[in-house]
């Protein structure tokens, strides 16, 4: 797992990037909300809470005088309890901090459920302080606005927060409840046998709009929070979005102005040396061995001809738009290209193809072209009948996977490492650039192409498309 360093927030690009729910962006948050903030809060926070339960007169000892019997025995018991459950929460925390200072060596999906069950633990014991401070009266009050708004930063995923912010209410409530319910009791008799509910609905109508209002007030503050961080989360996409096709532009650009010059150069001298060679054959003798040496030199001419055109092919990287590319749509309709119904060609088609697959952000032409190379490879190797299997599949990391595999006789050994050499070719009319290209597609959009074939079994053909060069679409 690579190491997260916090860096400070400067600026709204800074404060977007800490509600992204990429892994690492998740794993910054974290870092810098519950271990380089949260941890020195905490700390702080345990000590108030040891000498506030152990050390201040709030907390009066009776175990001095047996004999002495307290006038709230309720209120002392819940003392106790409250005094023990801080050795709890006191662990929960140091486990927490290990984990938070170790993050590095943790693998990531125990980070996120460390802080789910840290913050259910501060609202828990939270609520008891409340409940032993005033309940409604209590000042402690505004410390679950604090949590929520800990909660959205620390937790970018809907479900987690929903979680934790609801219960951060209701804790709230159980506080407000069980100060209610020990004021009641400590205000019975000794001896006396305790009837019905202790809290009824006449203690919470006493209770009043203010209770309404405050629970009212953190039900805003975490929807106002949740809201804030859409809003980010929908403007750091954006920005994402325009940074990616502004680099996809330029390195597309770049490349084709390379071919179109090379290709151009290329060109100019092939022209001349054909022309010359036209013109030297015809005014020789027919029947000279130099004859026969201008027809292959013509004949070579023609293929880097060929071979240059194709090479051509680099330039229109520029034409057309970086857009949203529908996978599925494109590798279908290269289908249609190779595999024409008109034809009749004795080829059996199977498609496996995954739900949700986002699209991809390049130019239409380039993901088409790669498709249609590799399919009509698998044609060729095939001689026009057969079985052709394409998939698209979720990879690793968000990734997305699209396979092409024939039962064709496979590719030798010998030639797994040469078929995406520039000119190599095992057919009479080949030109050998079809899956060079395929190759220079796919890695201009941060992709790889791998082959597997076992001969007389076929071959397949994986392409594997990065997360980072899809669009990813939140509903």
């Amino acid at each position: 797992m690579h190491q997260a360093r916090a860096q400070p927030v400067r600026s709204l690009g800074d404060l977007r990037a800490l509600v992204s729910s990429e892994p690492a962006q998740m794993e910054r948050r974290i870092v810098l909300v519950e271990r380089d903030v949260g941890l020195v809060v905490k700390g702080l926070v345990l000590v108030i809470l040891f000498y506030f339960l152990y050390w201040s007169k709030w907390a009066p000892d009776y175990s001095l005088n047996p004999n002495l019997v307290p006038e709230n025995p309720t209120w002392v018991f819940a003392q106790r309890v409250l005094q023990h459950a801080f050795l709890v929460y006191l662990a929960f925390n140091i486990g927490a901090a290990f984990v938070f200072l170790g993050i590095a060596q943790v693998s990531f999906p125990v980070v996120p459920w460390t802080v789910f069950i840290i913050a259910l633990v501060d609202g828990l014991f939270l609520a008891g302080l409340i409940a032993m401070t005033g309940g409604l009266q209590s000042p402690l009050y505004l410390l679950y606005v604090l949590l929520i708004i800990r909660n959205c930063a620390s937790m970018s995923t809907a479900l987690p927060q929903y979680v934790l912010n609801a219960s951060m209410v209701l804790f709230y409530l159980a506080g407000v409840l069980t100060d209610i319910a020990i004021t009641k009791l400590d205000a019975i008799p000794p001896g006396t046998e305790i009837e019905g509910p202790v809290i009824t609905s006449d203690d919470i109508r006493q209770m009043g709009t203010t209770m309404w209002l405050r629970l009212a007030l953190l039900v805003g503050v975490a929807a106002w929070c949740r809201g804030l961080q859409i809003l980010l989360e929908k403007q750091q996409r954006e920005s994402a979005l325009k940074a990616e096709l502004e680099l996809r532009r330029q390195q597309l650009e770049a490349a084709a102005r390379l071919a179109a010059e090379i290709a151009h150069q290329l060109k100019n001298p092939l022209a001349v040396i054909n022309n010359a060679s036209y013109t030297l054959q015809k005014t020789v003798r027919e029947g000279k061995t130099i004859t026969q040496q201008i027809q292959i030199i013509r004949e070579e001419v023609e293929k880097s001809d060929r071979l240059i055109t194709d090479l051509m092919g680099y330039a229109k990287l520029n034409e057309g738009l970086v857009e949203a590319v529908d996978l599925q749509e494109e590798l279908e309709r290269a289908i249609r290209n190779i595999f024409p119904p008109a034809v009749k060609y004795e080829v059996q088609i199977h498609r496996d193809y995954a739900p949700g697959i986002p699209p991809l952000l390049a130019h239409r032409n380039n993901i088409q072209e790669a498709f249609a190379n590799v399919l009509q490879n698998a044609r060729e190797a095939m001689n026009g009948r057969g079985n052709v299997w394409v998939k698209i599949a979720h990879g690793p990391n968000r990734s997305v996977e699209v396979s092409i595999a024939d039962d064709g006789p496979g590719i030798p050994p010998e030639n797994m490492e040469k078929i995406f050499q520039p000119y190599f070719t095992t057919r009479e009319k080949g030109t050998g650039l079809g899956l060079p290209i395929v190759k220079h597609n796919v890695e201009t959009y941060g992709g790889t192409i791998n082959v597997e074939s076992e001969l007389g079994k076929g071959a397949r053909f994986t392409i594997i498309f990065p997360a980072r060069t899809l669009l990813t679409i939140r509903k």
